[in-house]
């Protein structure tokens, strides 16, 4: 399987890191390596001093396709989680300032926390979805579905045009705005629509 990460697919959050709203989805990948499942406890890395959480609706892939078109994109998934895409932030500036690649900055082990999934169908409204994140009990980001730049479908119909997508295959959605620094000792809780299902702490 692999991990599929969306950048910049909130307006507010791109206006957040000085970054311009992009004209057709960017993209980037994470490794399985990155995958942190089971509430397992995430293990603050050595090698950044400014770790960022970055809280997404996760898709995962339930059919094996590619080049697909927008109005069929939504066969191709029934599920979703929450997550969040850690970001060692003074790695990626260094790297951005440089004009280098940035993966060392988002694609590293268990970069990735991905909580329980729930079926689309248990949901209110399909196209607008709230989650959000609590840190040590405080709410730290919020977000809807609503103002994505490019909604699921448009996502997959992009995506699948260079890469080929398989069943298994997760996709993170972009973040809002309200990203902000981790520390050891901190414990985070995700929602969509009320229901938890992320959980752990950073060791």
């Amino acid at each position: 399987m692999k991990i599929i990460c969306i950048g910049r697919n909130y307006a507010a959050h791109a206006h957040e890191l000085s970054n311009a709203i992009p004209e057709s989805p960017v993209f980037f990948m994470k490794p399985d390596t990155a995958m942190l499942l089971k509430n397992n406890p995430f293990f603050y890395p050595s090698f950044t001093r400014d770790l960022h959480y970055e809280t997404e609706i996760v898709i995962k892939i339930s059919k094996n396709g590619r080049h697909i078109e927008q109005d069929f994109a939504h066969r191709y998934y029934n599920e979703i989680s929450v997550g969040i895409d850690f970001t060692a932030r003074d790695l990626q500036n260094n790297c951005k300032a440089k004009g280098l690649p940035w993966e060392i900055a988002k694609s590293f082990d268990q970069s990735a926390p991905v909580g329980t999934f729930i079926k689309l169908d248990t949901l209110p409204d399909r196209e607008n979805i709230h989650f959000w994140l609590d840190i040590n009990h405080e709410r730290k980001q919020t977000g809807t579905t609503r103002d994505m730049l490019f909604d699921f479908n448009q996502l997959i119909a992009y995506v699948s045009r260079f890469v080929t997508l398989r069943i298994g295959d997760f996709i993170f959605t972009g973040t809002p705005a309200g990203v902000g620094p981790t520390k050891i000792g901190d414990h985070f809780e995700a929602y969509i629509e009320d229901q938890k299902l992320l959980d752990f702490n950073v060791k």
